[in-house]
């Protein structure tokens, strides 16, 4: 409830995970895959569709953006008969023309069939004191191309597209992109990133390039000791980046499959 408070009150607006961690769980502390569940939670209350959202949008690497139309509570129901007229309640009301009737009754049900929203997600949020051996966070590629940085969409692609292949791994948990960007240019030691993300493993990487050539350098890091057990390399020609970014995730993704414990369904 406090996160779709949250978005209304910045209706239109882009709203960013650092932002949403302040004001929604202020006081608490929990990881940024909070908001990825409670956002989850909510879309999956309301009925709603992330890739074609009514109510919740997403904005790649910066936040969430309501776009349901939001506005103060204003038409309350006329008194009849003398009657006082109702009053609003205390703090902040907002109400959603047309809309809002299926976001209050979504929020009911939601309470009544799910129990508290807010148990939920923090019980979904806090990793478990001994992570699985079959988890795995990809962390943002380095752009090492220039002081430019002009590659830089290519490697947040490279990102989005290993975190895609390996979270269709049977059993094998992966923290979504929201949590992933979140840490992007913050400095934070692997073992601290992975206890927030709740992962036994951390993958990463970087890329150079020289002429039309890009070369993708990639590697996994066993969290609770820093050793590196896979890493590799892969030059490619920038004929068609999008191919590029499919062929190493792919490679990259069998790889894996020889390192993660039970992951043997890509071998």
């Amino acid at each position: 409830m406090r996160l779709l408070l949250c978005l209304a009150e910045h209706a239109g607006e882009v709203v960013s995970i650092d932002a949403l961690l302040e004001q929604v769980w202020a006081g608490v502390i929990v990881t940024p895959d909070s908001v990825y569940q409670a956002v989850t939670s909510l879309r999956r209350m309301l009925g709603d569709d992330p890739k074609q959202p009514t109510y919740i949008a997403t904005v790649p690497r910066l936040g969430y953006r309501m776009v349901a139309s939001v506005s103060p509570w204003a038409d309350l129901a006329a008194p009849q008969n003398g009657a006082a007229a109702p009053k609003p309640l205390a703090g902040r009301n907002w109400a959603m023309p047309a809309a809002g009737a299926a976001i209050a009754v979504a929020i009911i049900l939601a309470f009544l069939v799910y129990g508290r929203i807010g148990g939920a997600v923090h019980a979904a949020a806090t990793p478990a004191s001994a992570p699985l051996d079959n988890s795995v966070a990809v962390l943002p590629f380095l752009d090492l191309t220039s002081e430019s940085m002009d590659q830089e969409f290519f490697a947040d692609g490279m990102t989005e597209e290993l975190i895609d292949r390996l979270s269709k791994i049977p059993g094998l948990r992966v923290p979504p992109p929201t949590s992933s960007f979140y840490l992007k240019g913050k400095k934070i030691s692997i073992p601290d990133i992975a206890k927030s993300l709740g992962v036994a493993y951390v993958l990463d990487g970087s890329l150079r390039k020289s002429g039309s050539t890009m070369r993708i350098a990639a590697r996994l890091v066993r969290a609770d000791n820093g050793f590196v057990v896979w890493s590799e390399t892969y030059d490619r020609r920038l004929d068609d980046t999008l191919k590029v970014q499919d062929d190493i995730a792919g490679e990259v993704t069998k790889a894996l499959a020889h390192q993660l414990p039970g992951n043997s369904t890509l071998r």
